[in-house]
């Protein structure tokens, strides 16, 4: 059998039907390689790869298609629960074919036995990988208990990497039509592209790249591929145009064939982000057959294309028009009548390098039923879908030809039952449908979304039920990696509201907000906001890819921008913001244990706090602040921003924080790479700065900074710039402010909420956290719910400010709220020392009036569950740790005799060691496994 028919069609088996046959995997039980136990027994054939075992994972994803990277990185989890187990080395294969992989043979790499207990991000180091070639690999750990396993297989396909050309060219039509607008509010209907071929077998392999700009949607024989909306992910087009990858050969038949691609505005062409251009197209087909033959189906001037078709107008921010009697059927099938449509042309193709994506594209996650509908006025529907959430609905019509129904969006409505509009500012948020008549149709939009609760239906014939509409929930296609519940109802729905705002301004890039006409990458709402969203979603590609537009609007002088991708030019040198840059990369590699992004974007980091400091820096501090503490609580109702002097930050203190800050991240990112010379010279500016900082601001009579707000307190002693022995006094000044002036409430805008619930908690205070995370009044995330929040507004006061910013669905102001939730509430937090949860802190604070909390997250290296309560006296503890992992566990306690473990002596206990009593705690030492402990 011919190589490459055998390699497609295994990998195309494993893939699509799941069956890990042992017929065809023959050595998954192979004779021990590591001189030890022989391996385990397979899994059962029927099991898919990647879902158990070792969870064998490529840059993040399970047998990804399209990798772009010339050493890919490989990470899995050891799967055993039993105590104790650690990884005590690794053999990794990789091969050409599934064949030479059940034989234990790699041709292409073969790690050898390598000592070692890591299993996260190990580089490629094998034969150069070769572009549209599927690889095949697996690995077997070594544990301290003995045995030896191999994993099940996992593969994965290049994209188009080492230089290699593109046949395809950029082809569209650089040209307007009649009744298209190109100015102002624009209006221009979805272009499309056709093209038959010959296939003259039946391909053995075909594999795709494709990107279409702005967004596409691409069909073969008339069948849609991919699952994908809105693609490809958005980037600023001048630097980077990202391809997408698909495995196309079962689509593919022997004979005609043929392709169709519809292509919208999206963000390439739109005034309100930067128009870039027309809609264009780049396809590239590569067909291989099993005779060795190969063929290239490229887009060259030969395509068809037109403007004719059902979807008249589409824009992100205004909606779509869709025309059901223009609907062309049969477009994307062999066959189709083309005469009568343009000839494409060759177009000047986007400034911006191709470069295969790497992070998800944007799906339809979930859906949702509407709760109730209600005519407003005659012929006037109100569709309440019981959830602020961001998509779109699909509606079921019957009507006669022309009849044209239109679908209006908003967040809330006013007291009359109608659409509250005033906070979408210029966003029209309105879809079209004209019926064709004939029967029952279905519409839903192709090229926009919408950030919704409730829908004004107008146009219906006949009247609207709740069953004609069913709302398509869209976010990223990311996993779902944490979970959070407790004995405080308002926790929980806080919880369920930063959810629901945070996967709904996914768009493959983290936005502020979904509905308005802004929609933007702005950097200081995702800070240490991405912190928290590390314990609830898997976003490291998602954020290293928004690390790349960032240094992609980067200024040639090294001014790092407020928004990425750079749809809106805005530089204004600030520090909060732009500081977002160092603080992401500082995540990813703590949290997911992704060192890459601060070695790719330690120079151009380096470059702006060079910048910084030779342009702004005078005396020690920088006096660079654009934007303050943003959103504080104002003293007014109706009020954005408050007027009081005494609630605002200085400028200068935001800024020297921040600069400190910024030069420890960078002097630890410096070390890790071993640049000892520029390590030394961050310390050295940063203890310079530090002597400054306190200098100028810190008054030792009252023990506060600048005029004592909050913020100004809480970052100076978070970020470690209060002398150890002013430390208290520092301290008390913000409980004093807090629990006085502020009464036990917010007393932070989103700058000062990064570190507000961490820090009150890290000096003994996560009572008054508490109360600040529960209260129900204003202003707090309670007072969101009292007024009918599910997702987080993006003011305290967003039921009363003015309009002209008061979105109900931003996630800026959580701060560090989630991160609390579950570092400090729950106890699941990275111990200080330790990338990627290899080592874990779990010091969880049970505060009066919280009985339980349950809460787990899924890491790189597998799962971990904390789940605590107060039962008859005594503080019950369940826990859970991934192989290959150990904690030091906190336990409220009187003393070490007072602690059992699964109902015997702790000190009996397999895999648990004594630290140390301290205070009321008794701090253990565990290892893998699961354990109940019990104290009094």
């Amino acid at each position: 059998m011919n190589k490459t028919n055998t390699t497609t069609t295994s990998r195309r088996a494993f893939l699509k039907t799941g069956m890990l046959l042992t017929a065809t995997f023959p050595l998954l039980r192979a004779p021990a390689l590591f001189g030890d136990t022989p391996a385990a027994p397979a899994p059962p054939a029927t099991a898919l790869p990647g879902c158990c075992g070792s969870r064998l994972r490529l840059e993040s994803l399970t047998n990804p298609v399209g990798i772009g990277h010339t050493a890919p990185r490989f990470s899995w989890e050891i799967p055993s629960t039993e105590r104790g187990i650690k990884q005590t080395a690794y053999r990794i294969l990789v091969a050409s074919t599934q064949e030479k992989l059940s034989a234990n043979v790699g041709d292409v790499w073969d790690s050898g036995n390598i000592p070692s207990d890591e299993t996260v991000s190990i580089a490629y180091a094998g034969q150069k990988l070769k572009n549209s070639t599927t690889y095949f690999w697996k690995v077997r750990t070594r544990t301290n208990d003995g045995k030896s396993v191999w994993s099940l297989p996992a593969s994965w396909t290049m994209a188009l990497v080492n230089g290699a050309p593109w046949k395809a060219k950029w082809i569209g039509l650089d040209k307007s039509f009649p009744g298209d607008v190109l100015r102002g509010r624009t209006r221009l209907p979805a272009r499309y592209l056709r093209k038959e071929f010959s296939a003259a077998k039946k391909p053995a392999k075909a594999t795709l790249y494709i990107s279409g700009l702005g967004l596409y949607k691409l069909y073969i024989n008339g069948k849609k591929i991919g699952n994908f909306e809105l693609s490809p992910t958005p980037t600023d087009y001048n630097k980077t145009v990202k391809y997408n990858t698909f495995d196309i050969t079962d689509e593919l038949s022997e004979g005609t064939n043929a392709v169709g691609v519809a292509l919208g505005n999206g963000r390439y062409f739109s005034v309100r982000s930067k128009g870039y251009g027309f809609p264009c197209l780049v396809f590239q087909l590569e067909i291989e057959y099993a005779d060795g033959d190969k063929q290239i189906i490229a887009s060259d001037n030969t395509w068809k294309l037109t403007v004719n078709g059902p979807i008249r107008a589409n824009n992100e921010f205004d909606g779509e028009e869709y025309d059901a009697r223009m609907e062309i059927p049969g477009w994307n099938t062999v066959g189709f009548d083309d005469s009568q449509w343009l000839q494409t042309e060759f177009i000047k193709p986007p400034v911006g390098k191709l470069e295969a994506q790497l992070n998800k594209n944007i799906k339809i996650m979930e859906t949702l039923k509407p709760v109730s509908i209600k005519e407003n006025k005659p012929g006037v529907f109100i569709l309440d879908m019981g959830q602020n959430m961001v998509g779109w609905v699909s509606m079921d019509v019957k009507g006669k030809a022309g009849d044209k129904v239109k679908l209006k969006f908003a967040e809330s409505i006013k007291d009359d039952g109608s659409l509250y509009m005033a906070n979408l500012r210029g966003a029209l948020v309105t879809d079209y449908y004209t019926l064709k008549g004939g029967g029952k149709e279905t519409f839903e939009p192709t090229f926009t979304y919408h950030g919704f609760r409730f829908v004004e239906i107008t146009g219906y014939p006949g009247t609207p039920t709740i069953n004609d509409f069913t709302g398509k929930v869209i976010y990223d296609e990311i996993e779902t990696t944490g979970s959070f519940e407790t004995s405080n109802a308002t926790l929980n729905q806080i919880y369920k509201n930063a959810i629901w705002g945070i996967k709904g301004n996914y768009r493959g890039m983290p936005t502020d907000c979904p509905q308005r006409d802004e929609r933007q990458g702005w950097l200081g709402d995702r800070a240490v906001g991405s912190h928290g969203e590390s314990f609830m979603f898997d976003i490291n590609n998602l954020y290293a890819k928004w690390l790349d537009d960032i240094e992609e609007a980067q200024r040639g002088a090294g001014s790092v921008p407020d928004v990425a991708p750079k749809y809106w030019n805005i530089h204004s040198d600030n520090m909060t913001w732009p500081a977002t840059y160092v603080i992401i990369a500082d995540m990813l590699y703590k949290q997911f244990g992704n060192k890459e992004p601060i070695v790719k974007h330690y120079p151009s980091m380096k470059k702006w706090i060079t910048y910084m400091r030779k342009k702004y820096k005078k005396d020690g501090i920088m006096p660079r602040d654009k934007y303050g503490d943003w959103c504080m609580p104002p003293e007014a109702p109706d009020l954005i921003h408050s007027k009081d002097p005494a609630r605002k930050t200085d400028g200068n203190v935001l800024g020297t924080t921040f600069y400190y800050r910024m030069l420890t991240l960078l002097e630890r990112f410096a070390a890790l790479q071993g640049k000892t010379d520029d390590a030394r010279a961050f310390a050295q500016e940063a203890a310079q700065v530090k002597k400054a900082y306190n200098k100028k601001f810190f008054n030792p009579e009252t023990a506060q900074y600048s005029n004592g707000t909050v913020t100004a307190n809480v970052l100076s002693l978070s970020y470690g710039l209060v002398p150890a022995e002013e430390e208290k006094r520092v301290f008390d000044n913000i409980i004093q402010k807090t629990e006085g002036e502020f009464k036990k409430h917010i007393s932070v805008g989103l700058v000062g909420a990064q570190w507000l619930m961490r820090g009150l908690s890290d000096y003994g205070r996560a009572d008054l956290a508490y109360t600040i995370a529960t209260n129900r009044d204003y202003p707090s995330w309670g007072y969101m719910i009292e007024n009918g929040a599910t997702t987080i507004w993006e003011l305290w006061n967003g039921n009363t400010a003015n309009p002209a910013m008061n979105s109900h669905n931003h996630v800026m102001l959580l701060g560090d709220l989630i991160v609390w939730f579950y570092e400090y509430l729950a106890g699941i937090k990275n111990a200080p020392e330790s990338v990627g949860f290899k080592k874990i802190e779990m010091k969880p604070h049970p505060v009066a009036g919280l009985d339980h909390v349950t809460a787990s997250y899924r890491s790189v290296r597998g799962k971990i569950k904390s789940a605590w309560k107060k039962q008859d006296g005594k503080f019950v503890w369940d826990i859970s740790l991934p192989a290959n992992t150990s904690a030091t566990i906190y336990i409220p306690a009187k003393g070490k005799e007072s602690v059992t473990e699964s109902g015997s002596d702790v000190a009996l206990a397999k895999g648990v060691t004594f630290i140390k009593e301290d205070g009321a705690v008794v701090v253990f030492e565990i290892q893998s496994g699961t354990y109940h402990f019990s104290a009094k």
